[in-house]
């Protein structure tokens, strides 16, 4: 079977050369006799490997030296636990909704604290980003969380938004390593791997180093970032396969550019579908323009019978998961990184030819 495109939204496709590059390690990495999903984590072989991986993806994204970079697991959502427990210092924080994620975070850190939302666009279904402003943040907050592109509703920040003197944490899930972001302007950065680095099962945490060593008293050994940080992510088995397979992507972002050729590339791929969005009778973008994401463009037909019979038929045509999430409906075509242009093409050719014979 030839492959397809995969326009899901998590987990994503992959590079294809990072693919068969992992296919030709599988029984034997680097002549080690033994497959990375089989080695010691505690080896030299490994230790090398996670090394690396923290190197290029530190090079990839410009880190600073005093920031960490954790590899972990749990997911994004046990981040939502972790960052409160972790900077909550005085009880309170700022929190920005904006879809349904950041809604997931607001209420978890709720459990921990005073916790305020300063901003929602609730009001419109999240089709839009709602406007940040210092005079916004309270002035005891410990810092102010934001959900960076909101996958479910296809939005993201057009900018970094302005919390002041504020520590601006972000869930960059969805669209991590999709175009440069200075790292110096967030004092935290988390993101599941799963949708544009790597398999399902690692999470990665990026910390300004001053912000570790301060959880709360009762804060769980596995959520407290400074045993995480003095053990260099090994303070229990990490996911070993999915942080290997996150350092060929490193490495295969590096070789094609970095992050200056993946914001290029796309927005060469979003901008071919949103001007077909725009001009079709059919078919609608349900963000709005200036909160448009790069990495989740959603859209309808408004005849929910006819969404599900054209996700049904670009399955057939080797377009699949391009059904939107179940608290939506419509469609949604998730284009990270290893998307290439011409995947974004044959969508856009099948959906010409579907309104042509549908509108």
């Amino acid at each position: 079977m030839s492959r397809i495109y995969n326009f899901s939204a998590g987990p994503s496709m992959l590079p294809l050369e990072v693919l068969q590059q992992a296919a030709a390690e599988m029984t034997d990495y680097n002549g080690s006799g033994m497959s990375v999903m089989e080695m010691s984590h505690r080896s030299p072989v490994y230790d090398a490997i996670i090394k690396q991986t923290e190197a290029d993806f530190r090079t990839l994204m410009n880190i600073p030296d005093n920031y960490k970079v954790l590899f972990l697991q749990g997911g994004a959502s046990t981040q939502f636990a972790a960052v409160p427990l972790n900077l909550m210092k005085t009880g309170k924080a700022d929190y920005v909704v904006s879809g349904q994620f950041s809604n997931k975070a607001f209420k978890e850190a709720k459990k921990y604290g005073d916790v305020k939302c300063i901003a929602s666009s609730e009001d419109k279904t999240f089709s839009y980003i709602p406007k940040v402003t210092p005079d916004m943040v309270r002035p005891d907050a410990d810092y102010v969380h934001v959900c960076y592109n909101n996958t479910i509703y296809g939005t993201k920040f057009p900018e970094v938004p302005n919390v002041g003197d504020k520590v601006l944490v972000a869930d960059m899930s969805s669209c991590i390593t999709s175009e440069p972001v200075d790292v110096t302007k967030f004092g935290l950065i988390y993101a599941g791997a799963q949708k544009n680095m790597a398999p399902a099962g690692l999470t990665v945490v990026i910390v300004r180093e001053d912000l570790i060593g301060n959880a709360r008293e009762d804060t769980p050994t596995m959520l407290d970032y400074k045993p995480l940080a003095e053990n260099d992510s090994m303070y229990n088995t990490p996911p070993c396969y999915s942080i290997y397979i996150a350092g060929l992507v490193y490495k295969w972002a590096l070789k094609n550019g970095g992050l200056t050729a993946m914001k290029e590339r796309n927005e060469k791929k979003a901008k071919l579908l949103y001007d077909y969005l725009d001009s079709s009778k059919l078919f609608k973008p349900t963000a709005e323009k200036s909160s448009r994401s790069m990495m989740n463009v959603c859209f309808v037909t408004g005849d929910a019978d006819l969404d599900k019979k054209f996700c049904k038929e670009a399955e057939a045509a080797g377009l699949s998961n391009l059904k939107g999430h179940r608290s939506v409906g419509g469609m949604r075509a998730s284009i990270y990184n290893a998307m290439p242009y011409e995947g974004v093409e044959k969508l856009v050719e099948f959906m010409k030819k579907f309104e042509a014979e549908n509108a």
